[in-house]
């Protein structure tokens, strides 16, 4: 204890010396050029998912999957993926470091785009079980990587600058994703009306698949701190369950299991709507996502910066309770601008509750725990989005769009409808059961909900591009000089 002591006192004692500081100004620069490769990581990520993941349900759709083929699709990947997360400490047991697990696991994902584009060419009358094999693999190591990255970030990321920082990359992410959706729609449009819609999905299919390669070089620039890896713990294991149940993070995982179940009720079913029964174009369907993706990236600053200062919880509450209101505006209306108003609605709504509970989630675990609480945490979240989407796969085969009420009859516009109110029911039901035993996690600033409120209707999508563009280029301009 006495030795220990002395070292604290010689560390402090010898902090100023040359060598001390030309030590931390390295880790200062290697700590601040990881978070730029990271945000580059990020964006290469995300014009991957714009122009190659965000198609996958229209990929199927074009290969004539049925509802339920969708709800499978949508459902058995991500739940066996999630379990690659216990396969992630295992080998960061085993070989020890972090980064070679990230690095690996998006290189291998980066691989899945040659045989996906291979299919449909090479594999016709298989077509929806490879391509669903394809998807198992394609979560199966975005999963490996995420216990890991977790680690990582939470490491080189100071919680006091979490907000802004996961805001702002999240912000760039969702600009760059937006593009690569909008281009890879364009592509596709085009190429349907020439009668080679097949073509198009191997253009945009290729992009992604160059774009993850990138994102594997910005993550090999990236340091490790402490070369740390995720401790080798059964995330369900006697102890590891005991000491989750009771800790705060169990509930706030129950809670996301339930939202995540009544919204992948009808999440996966929405392109089918569109595509299948409103007859839109690629280049309608493109716009819809796009309006979603936009938006997200128009209040992710503001939204980020209420976090830092006013916490998470709140920002849930906000959210949580309008995300109900999502399906149900689906059923008042058809028209192909209307939806692009409740599409940007939705990003707008989504980026909050998305961010702030990511934060919560941080800020719910500790740090020596948390790959392994995390892994827990989304197999748990991974059966939601199972049962939900499989559920909702089922349900669209064998509920009818005709009813008799009272002698008169009810016709739906489409089966999918009976979805759309489930969700809407469960969605209300989970967010009132849960979201007043939400507590904060961290002192902050105090504010009333009306305060709150009146500082997000006031957003202005012009406003939001002055800040992330032209705030930007002033925060440069100054530092440079």
């Amino acid at each position: 204890m006495i030795s220990e002591i002395g070292q604290t006192v010689m560390t402090k004692t010898d902090s100023t010396t040359p060598d001390n500081i030309q030590s931390r100004s390295q880790s200062d620069s290697r700590l601040k050029s990881s978070l730029r490769h990271s945000v580059r990581d990020g964006a290469s990520y995300s014009a991957m998912t714009g122009c190659g993941e965000s198609y996958f349900s229209a990929f199927a759709i074009f290969l004539k999957a049925s509802t339920a083929q969708i709800g499978f699709i949508a459902s058995v990947p991500t739940l066996l993926a999630s379990f690659a997360q216990i396969l992630s400490a295992w080998l960061g047991h085993h070989y020890g470091k972090r980064k070679s697990i990230i690095v690996f696991g998006a290189a291998l994902q980066a691989l899945v785009w040659l045989p996906l584009m291979a299919l449909p060419v090479l594999f016709p009358n298989y077509i929806i079980e490879l391509l669903i094999v394809c998807l198992i693999l394609y979560h199966t190591f975005s999963n490996l990587i995420a216990p890991q990255w977790a680690s990582l970030m939470g490491e080189l990321v100071s919680e006091n600058k979490r907000g802004r920082y996961f805001a702002r990359r999240t912000a760039i992410c969702s600009m760059t994703s937006f593009i690569a959706l909008i281009l890879g729609g364009i592509v596709l449009h085009y190429c349907s009306n020439h009668g080679a819609t097949l073509a198009g999905f191997i253009i945009i299919f290729s992009c992604a698949f160059i774009a993850r390669l990138i994102s594997v070089h910005h993550l090999k620039k990236m340091h490790d701190p402490s070369n740390h890896v995720a401790a080798l713990e059964n995330p369900f294991s006697r102890d590891n369950l005991q000491e989750i149940r009771h800790s705060p993070l169990f509930g706030f995982s129950l809670f996301l299991l339930c939202v995540q179940f009544s919204v992948s009720m009808a999440s996966p079913f929405f392109s089918v709507y569109l595509l299948r029964d409103l007859h839109f174009s690629y280049i309608q369907f493109m716009a819809c996502s796009a309006s979603t993706v936009l938006f997200q990236f128009l209040a992710l600053q503001r939204w980020g910066r209420i976090s830092d200062i006013f916490g998470n919880r709140i920002i849930m509450h906000v959210c949580g309770l309008l995300i109900p209101l999502l399906p149900f505006f689906w059923l008042l209306y058809d028209n192909f601008y209307y939806l692009l108003i409740v599409q940007a609605f939705g990003g707008f709504i989504w980026a909050g509750f998305s961010l702030s509970a990511s934060n919560y989630l941080y800020e719910l675990i500790p740090q020596n725990k948390r790959a392994t609480w995390m892994a827990a945490h989304n197999v748990i979240a991974g059966f939601g989005i199972f049962l939900g989407a499989l559920t909702g796969g089922w349900l669209g085969t064998v509920l009818p769009n005709h009813y008799l009420l009272f002698g008169y009859e009810l016709s739906l516009q489409s089966v999918l409808y009976n979805i759309f109110i489930l969700s809407f029911v469960l969605r209300l039901s989970t967010m009132l059961i849960f979201l007043p035993r939400i507590k904060e996690q961290r002192k902050v600033r105090r504010t009333p909900l009306r305060r709150l409120v009146f500082r997000v209707i006031r957003f202005s999508p012009l406003a939001g591009f002055n800040f992330e563009v032209i705030g930007s280029r002033k925060v440069k301009q100054h530092t440079q000089n």
